[in-house]
């Protein structure tokens, strides 16, 4: 007994060390959580997002926590749109903390926040978190966590519990506009570069193909990004624009007669169209992931996908047509 109690104390201090970035939040022990699956196709042995879940419940339940759900983290991360409605449903249903599960071909993650009660559903990539080299290891860890924790989540789910939120709860669709905005000649198009503070989307960073990627190579896909991003609008966009670096408030951006912004998402192709309110593609193509670019007209909280679908595995390509049908 004596060892097993210094094992899980050695292990607990060695959590801790791999999750120096954050803290474990108390709400975990006393609140509802949901979890979000991500996990590579190319991984093996072969699970879809279903399997893993299975597989993580028992140690997220032993760890002490109360998971009332488990989503697909692809399909959350879509758009502010999607991410602004679950977190409605969310606040609703009391929900207090996020889990993040990642699974990559060579790694395993679990990681959990506090639910930030906003769009954005996590305040930050610096969380509580282990990783491992399967699921078999990630899991032996995370359940130990409970042995000298006491948990009040007394009344909780045997299974995974996959839920949906009805179109009734959902706005996201009736947002997007399958036209151009006017008046881009007279106010400034802000332009946030991804990964900034100004930048939405820190769901994104726990998905499958981004997580763990180092300070160093975002910075640089950040300066490549900001580069060929002036590259194509110096050829496309003869308005007015705003690197947006740090965050602003809705009332500060039309102080400084920013009325728009350019909003970049990224997705499997027929989830993105859905969300959009288009009727999803149905070919093999429709499983690709590819990036999607919209304007979102702050004062009125409309978002513009132009008059015709343009979306594309690369970026620059994508961008270079959203700008081109602007011009339609």
């Amino acid at each position: 007994m004596k060892y097993n109690t210094l094992l899980a104390f050695i292990l607990l201090i060695n959590l801790q060390l791999v999750s120096a970035q954050g803290s474990l939040p108390q709400s975990f022990f006393d609140g509802k959580s949901v979890v979000f699956i991500s996990t590579d196709p190319s991984a093996r042995p072969k699970m879809t997002w279903k399997e893993v879940a299975d597989s993580v419940h028992n140690s997220l339940v032993k760890a002490g926590a109360d998971p009332v759900a488990y989503f697909e983290l692809e399909k959350i991360a879509l758009s502010e749109a999607v991410q602004a409605d679950y977190a409605k449903i969310f606040q609703q249903r009391l929900v207090k903390n996020i889990v993040l599960v990642t699974r990559q071909k060579n790694q395993m993650s679990i990681h959990v926040a506090p639910f930030s009660e906003d769009g954005q559903i996590i305040p930050s990539i610096a969380l509580f978190g282990i990783s491992g080299a399967d699921i078999e290891e990630v899991t032996n860890q995370f359940k130990s966590i409970g042995e000298n924790q006491p948990s009040k989540n007394l009344l909780v789910l045997d299974v995974p519990a996959f839920l949906t939120i009805g179109s009734t709860e959902s706005s996201s669709s009736q947002k997007f506009l399958a036209k151009n905005p006017l008046n881009l000649n007279v106010f400034k198009l802000g332009i946030p570069i991804e990964g900034s503070s100004a930048a939405t989307g820190l769901l994104s960073y726990f998905r499958y193909d981004r997580y763990g990627k180092s300070s160093e190579i975002i910075m640089a896909e950040q300066a490549a990004q900001k580069a060929g991003i002036e590259q194509v609008l110096k050829q496309e966009y003869p308005y007015q624009i705003e690197w947006l670096t740090e965050p602003k408030s809705v009332e500060e951006l039309i102080r400084d007669r920013v009325q728009f912004l350019l909003v970049k998402v990224e997705g499997r192709e027929a989830d993105l169209m859905k969300s959009m309110g288009l009727e999803p593609k149905t070919d093999e193509s429709s499983s690709r992931i590819v990036v999607k670019y919209y304007i979102k007209l702050l004062v009125r909280e409309e978002l513009y996908i132009g008059p015709e679908w343009d979306a594309d595995p690369d970026w620059r390509v994508a961008l270079d047509s959203f700008l081109k049908n602007l011009k339609k």
